[in-house]
């Protein structure tokens, strides 16, 4: 029997019978959460993979109830056509489940060197996993990310691309300075052994930006960053994603990230709090210019709003304003 990380937290559900925790260097995690039928199709992009290197899964269940992922998926394991583990996250919340995957890989996979992760909505391009390796090892970072492309409904398509929601925040391959996404990632072991647990803050759980967090912070930990284009991943965009409430309430949670990520890694600094107040005003005084000239640029009404919305966002997180879009997973 494999051990559980914490007791009560973490209870595994299935395990493939041939799995050999020794032998894995590279865990993939994928956090679910009713989403059934497309956890199958991001599993069989894993299984469909072109590498060399021995992975596992870590499939993590956050709904302890229902349970629709786990029992969609456990057989596929239970007969080996998948290896690794079903685990189910008993504490609600996106950053609960990263948390216990990434840490059951880490306790359980005694030779591993990196952590994976891709979400339920996802489909893996067959060398996602080799590429954000060999990026990894080429430019010695310990965290690398890629692209989500988005998969927008047909009538949407080529409509909403653009837009900073949907946009990946770099192009070109090779080191960076920031990353912001957990969707598409590659974590080396180091990083998660220093940096926790809990990895990610639970006070970022039903609000998202519990990965905004921890990669701010693992940067200023010292530990550096990476970009790679080709390690693609497609992701599912819903119609309700492209509603402008939707759109609008994203971008104002961008900013209250924005805000609250700022505030902690200035904490301890002279006058850090005050600093970020006071960028808050500049960018929100900035922001209809900013606007008018993206409006220029683009012709996109849209895209013309979200710096205007981000600083909106970030000055009303100073008044406790937090959109946890994740309370209300039907509406996300």
């Amino acid at each position: 029997m494999i051990p559980t990380p914490t007791d009560g937290a973490v209870s595994i559900v299935a395990r493939s019978p041939h799995l050999d925790t020794g032998s894995v260097e590279v865990v993939v995690t994928v956090p679910t959460f009713r989403r059934p039928e497309q956890v199958l199709d991001t599993l069989d992009s894993i299984r469909r993979q072109r590498t060399a290197r021995i992975f596992a899964i870590v499939l993590i269940e956050n709904d302890a109830e229902g349970r629709q992922g786990a029992l969609a998926a456990a057989p596929l394991f239970e007969r080996d056509d998948l290896t690794g583990l079903v685990i189910v996250a008993h504490e609600r919340g996106n950053c609960s489940a990263y948390n216990a995957g990434w840490l059951t890989a880490i306790t359980n996979f005694a030779n591993l060197k990196h952590v994976a992760v891709i979400d339920d909505d996802e489909i893996a391009d067959p060398d996602w996993l080799e590429r954000l390796c060999e990026t990894a090892e080429k430019f010695g970072a310990d965290i690398v990310a890629g692209p989500q492309v988005p998969v927008f409904p047909r009538a949407a398509a080529g409509s909403w691309a653009a837009h900073p929601v949907f946009a990946p925040p770099h192009r070109a391959t090779g080191p960076v300075d920031v990353l912001y996404s957990s969707g598409n990632l590659l974590v080396g072991r180091r990083v998660l052994a220093r940096m926790g647990p809990p990895y990610l803050d639970l006070r970022f759980n039903f609000m998202g930006g519990g990965d905004s967090d921890f990669l701010s912070r693992s940067r200023q930990a010292g530990f550096r960053l990476a970009w790679c284009a080709e390690a693609r991943v497609s992701e599912t965009v819903p119609a309700r994603r492209l509603e402008r409430d939707w759109i609008r309430k994203r971008s104002l949670r961008n900013g209250v990230i924005s805000t609250l990520v700022e505030k902690k890694k200035r904490s301890g600094s002279p006058f850090g709090n005050i600093r970020v107040v006071a960028k808050s005003l500049a960018l929100l005084a900035a922001s209809p210019l900013r606007g008018l000239m993206r409006l220029m640029r683009t012709g996109s009404p849209a895209i013309a709003l979200y710096p205007v919305y981000v600083a909106l966002g970030r000055v009303l997180a100073e008044f406790g304003y937090a959109n946890e879009q994740y309370r209300q997973p039907e509406q996300n």
